[in-house]
């Protein structure tokens, strides 16, 4: 292998490592936001946050019911728009 094609290899493997931070990064932020609704909203502060109603129910039995899987729906939209935006920037999106 030439040292041109060498330092292109060097070139590919470092964006494609900085790729996979960035992807890394981005899952656990998310997963810490639906780990901190999940089990934060739905049992840490279940006794505190049942002291509000929300169409009847207690909040925090609406959390641990609804609101977890809620969240979820609404962080898969988002990882799907910033990986959109990771790959335009790493040059892995689709044409």
């Amino acid at each position: 292998m030439t040292e041109n094609n060498q330092n292109m290899g060097d070139t590919t493997d470092t964006r494609a490592k900085a790729y996979w931070r960035e992807n890394v990064k981005l899952l656990l932020i998310l997963l810490s936001v639906w780990f901190a609704v999940s089990f934060g909203a739905g049992v840490l502060f279940v006794d505190a946050l049942n002291q509000i109603h929300l169409g009847g129910f207690k909040l925090g039995f609406w959390f641990a019911q609804q609101g977890s899987i809620i969240v979820f729906v609404v962080l898969i939209f988002v990882y799907a728009a910033r990986m959109k935006e990771i790959d335009r920037r790493f040059g892995a999106h689709e044409e």
